[in-house]
């Protein structure tokens, strides 16, 4: 399936750059991590300070909440989301606690006639 998750970033060209640099190359646990949980590809965008995430997944594996407590239990997982948080901000849209959300799919060239 084809997810496509927000998240904002500080309004901060150092931190912007630095989580720009800390992604053109991921801890391999990390990496690791996201493909044993289904996700089969992740590209991020950024615009400003808006990013944009597109995932495709195999959700006879993929779980958003499997992931979370997978994230939450191990310590090299959890000091990445930690680090990551220091670059991150919520959009004004996001729920209290959390970080990316999902964004609604409002339209498909490939549904139209």
């Amino acid at each position: 399936m084809r997810r496509c998750l927000m998240l904002d970033l500080k309004d901060s060209p150092d931190l912007i750059a630095e989580y720009e640099a800390m992604h053109r190359k991921i801890w391999p646990e990390v990496a690791n991590h996201l493909r044993s949980q289904g996700i089969t590809c992740m590209e991020i965008f950024r615009l400003g300070t808006r990013l944009c995430m597109l995932m495709e997944t195999d959700d006879t594996v993929f779980s958003a909440q499997r992931i979370a407590d997978a994230e939450a239990s191990d310590p090299v997982l959890t000091e990445w989301q930690r680090l990551m948080w220091n670059f991150q901000a919520p959009t004004p849209w996001t729920p209290p606690g959390e970080k990316w959300v999902e964004a609604a799919l409002i339209f498909d060239l490939s549904r139209q006639q």
